[in-house]
């Protein structure tokens, strides 16, 4: 964005606008572990930016020229801008906070052999299993305490190596290297403690929040991958980190948004959790928290039923989840046409069957936003005999029905712990995001 673009020098090098974008996005996915941080962090982003908090359970009080956030279950959010004058729709961009993970069970502490602890955890979303082992992890999520009559959310982050799933060795296990079926019950237990060792997670729980056991009512805990992100490749061209899917479209969704300047519509920047699982929660894409906040805003500046119905036929959905990039090592798994490149801008997504939901309006109107924002466009379908997942935009579709792009960054090792990218694409996507936010598509269409 235009007050980051300056040059600067780092190690006899100069680091340009891309890196120091990548350095922003890294910096943040280092420093928020779950979604429930993820959500925390954009609220301070976007009140250091003026934005008013607004509470579903309280009256929204909402005024023309002002800028507002909203979250549900603290980890979903929405931020959102209204112009000075009466606006014509919503522009809106929607991402998603979590990522596939390990969540801890409870009661999770399991005795071994008379000498170790090991946790108890499960599978969330659908995960490479592999990366996780061998590398130390870390424990965050939120944790529920009591205080007084009240109980009270506090933000857990256990910022150290804390456990570990060794694998087997290659002698116990001679087919390893031949492909191995990972049971999720057995082999990924992490390991805590040795036997004796008198401290329970509850203490280190209680320890962390400085609180008494007795307070903790009850958590959501998930494994966290503790390496830091990085910029790499023979010249710093790559981005490595946790989370890239799809933190990279809720970052750069956020600090377009705060730029952005729309004098015809609201702009909207829209976080879900639970994409992961299939978004069947009461903060998901499928949920009804993004027809509550239009509807809401509409009704608080004046709006009736009909004029909320007429906005959103003016409308338009940038939905942001990462894309596949053609992999080096496995240049076949790509489409025979359609294949995106890491570094090569932003990739538009297309299904026959309707995963996405780029059809030839939306995806016609994007492209076209991109070129006016000197953004280079990337077109991805899936080999035709491999399925793809659905995501945000036709899930979300359900509950406020309008025009609507599918798009993502290119990457590699999509739901692996660690993922990899190109240094440029997180400045290609906030330059296409910004002008979108920008753009009055009412009179593009």
């Amino acid at each position: 964005m235009i007050k980051y673009k300056k040059m600067c020098h780092m190690k006899g090098k100069i680091m340009d606008k891309y890196a120091e974008t990548s350095k922003r996005l890294i910096s943040f996915l280092d420093t928020n572990p779950s979604p429930f941080h993820v959500v925390a962090a954009l609220g301070k982003m976007y009140e250091k930016a003026g934005f008013k908090r607004l509470l579903e359970k309280e009256k929204f009080e909402v005024k023309r020229g002002g800028n507002y956030y909203v979250t549900r279950n603290n980890s979903s959010i929405a931020a959102f801008k209204i112009p000075e004058k009466d606006f014509k729709g919503f522009n809106i961009t929607a991402a998603h906070s979590d990522s596939p993970t390990f969540k801890i069970k409870a009661n999770a502490e399991i005795n071994v052999e008379k000498n170790f602890v090991k946790l108890n955890v499960e599978k969330y979303g659908g995960m490479l299993m592999a990366p996780w082992f061998d590398r130390p992890l870390g424990i965050a999520g939120r944790v529920m305490i009591k205080n007084g009559e009240k109980i009270e959310e506090h933000l857990l982050h256990i910022d150290r190596d804390i456990v570990m799933m060794p694998n087997l060795a290659i002698h116990m296990n001679r087919e390893a290297n031949e492909g191995y079926k990972y049971n999720a019950q057995t082999d990924t237990e992490p390991i805590f403690a040795e036997l004796g060792s008198e401290i329970t997670l509850q203490d280190i729980i209680a320890r962390e929040l400085n609180v008494s056991k007795e307070a903790i009512l009850d958590t959501d805990l998930f494994l966290t991958n503790r390496m830091k992100g990085t910029i790499w490749g023979a010249d710093n061209e790559f981005i490595a980190a946790g989370r890239l899917d799809d933190l990279q479209c809720v970052f750069a969704g956020a600090e377009s948004l705060i730029e952005a300047e729309n004098k015809e519509n609201i702009a909207l920047h829209c976080v879900f959790d639970n994409e992961e699982v299939g978004s069947g929660t009461k903060q998901g894409a499928a949920s009804t928290f993004l027809k509550d906040v239009l509807m809401r805003v509409n009704r608080a500046l004046g709006g009736d039923e009909e004029s909320y119905f007429q906005a959103v036929a003016r409308s338009f959905m940038v939905s942001a989840d990462n894309a596949h990039s053609v992999h080096p090592n496995y240049t076949e798994k790509a489409d025979p046409c359609n294949r995106p490149m890491v570094n090569k801008g932003v990739v538009i997504k297309y299904n026959a069957n309707q995963k996405y939901t780029t059809d030839a309006v939306s995806g016609a109107v994007f492209r076209d936003i991109c070129k006016e924002a000197g953004v280079p466009v990337q077109t991805f379908t899936n080999r035709s005999d491999v399925s793809g997942g659905s995501t945000l935009g036709n899930i979300s579709n359900a509950q406020v029905s309008l025009n609507a792009v599918d798009i993502g960054m290119a990457q590699w090792a999509m739901h692996s712990p660690y993922e990899s990218g190109g240094v440029k694409d997180t400045y290609y996507l906030e330059e296409a995001m910004k002008k979108f936010f920008e753009t009055d598509i009412s009179a593009k269409l």
